[in-house]
């Protein structure tokens, strides 16, 4: 038998690159393991693993307390518990069993803390009280633990390697959510995405994939790709804007399509800025079904933050770590649009179980 050509290993290669980024939370994250099940060596991320499972117990208990109180809102809790188990199960994924922790309590984090080499952010905490009846503060309460435990989650994505961190931006977006639902007086966001984006190294210094502060030329093929998909939803707001004919469906489509306007632009800025031409907005685009009426235009509105959260949860995974929360907001943001509009919830948003046909293609 011949050995295997270099060809043959570029072909096995890309098709474990393929298995990590959209396949499904629950496999393999880092597309290292080797024959056996058997690592390398030991797991660079356990310790950031470890803390994110911590975090997750406590959100796991906190649940358990206010399903068992009396007039548990078990509709709207049950769901909500079992999407955090997910959760638990992804991030434990490959962690020795004898490693995970019972569920525990812990500190607060500080408000935008960053994980550094002597200072490590701390779970959010739950108070052991009593189950008490699912009043609405009871309810408020719960969600600032979903809100915190998200904020946690984002000052870990500089520790983690580019697959952990696109995992724990998916799950801080669905920490977000869960709080939204939990607390209707939060709904997240009602302004435009913001305007800036990370500002590049000086010429010459740009760091690569996953470190140092500010993109390199190594993320410019994710950042041109986020611009296109931005470049898309322009298009296709515009598509949307024109078949809502109530107000607020109206107000909320211009509010987005200012959003990603902004969002589009800041990208050039960069892309600019790096010393890449950035990628022109084609003259039409081909939709993914006719729009002709509300109901479909609702349709398309929900289709496009569906696609561009998973574009920024892999923009995650391309940025420098320290520049990776900016895409991890964007694709919190996309989340919740996509809620408003209406698509179906998912326990981790920008993940997709299987691989995602097109938003909107470029016309010939």
């Amino acid at each position: 038998m011949q050995p295997p050509s270099r060809r043959t290993f570029l072909a096995l290669g890309l098709i474990t690159l393929a298995s990590a980024c959209t396949g499904s939370p629950g496999g393999d994250p880092d597309g290292d393991v080797l024959p056996g099940n058997r690592r390398p060596g030991p797991d660079p991320d356990l310790a950031v693993r470890l803390r994110a499972l911590a975090a997750t117990d406590t959100l796991l208990a906190a649940y358990d307390s206010a399903l068992a109180a009396p007039d548990a809102r078990t509709a709207l809790l049950q769901p909500l518990r079992a999407e955090t188990a997910q959760h638990r199960a992804a991030l434990a994924y490959g962690v020795p069993a004898a490693s995970v922790p019972p569920t525990s309590a812990a500190t607060t984090p500080a408000a935008n803390a960053t994980p550094t080499a002597t200072t490590t952010p701390t779970a959010p905490a739950t108070p052991a009280t009593p189950a008490t009846p699912a009043t609405p503060a009871a309810l408020a309460a719960l969600a600032a633990l979903e809100r915190r435990t998200a904020q946690f989650r984002l000052a870990e994505l500089g520790a983690a390697r580019p697959p952990l961190a696109r995992l724990l931006a998916s799950v801080a977006a669905a920490n977000t959510l869960h709080a939204t639902a939990l607390d209707p007086t939060d709904q997240g966001i009602d302004q435009p995405a913001a305007t800036t984006a990370p500002k590049p190294d000086a010429p010459g210094t740009g760091s690569a994939p996953g470190t140092g502060s500010t993109p390199g030329t190594d993320s410019v093929p994710a950042l041109q790709n986020a611009l296109g998909a931005e470049h898309a939803a322009v298009y296709g707001y515009g598509v949307v804007g024109a078949h809502l004919s109530e107000d607020r469906p109206r107000a909320d489509a211009r509010t987005a399509h200012a959003a990603h306007q902004a969002q589009r632009d800041a990208w050039q800025r960069l892309l600019t800025t790096l010393g890449a031409t950035p990628t022109p907005a084609a003259g039409g685009y081909q939709l993914p079904f006719p729009v002709t009426d509300a109901p479909a235009a609702t349709r398309l509105a929900a289709h496009l933050e569906t696609r561009l959260s998973a574009v920024y949860a892999d923009l995650v995974a391309a940025l420098p770590a320290a520049q990776r929360p900016t895409a991890a907001t964007a694709l919190r943001d996309c989340a919740l649009r996509a809620r408003r509009w209406g698509a179906p919830d998912t326990a981790f948003p920008g993940i997709p179980e299987t691989v995602p046909t097109p938003t909107a293609t470029p016309r010939p």
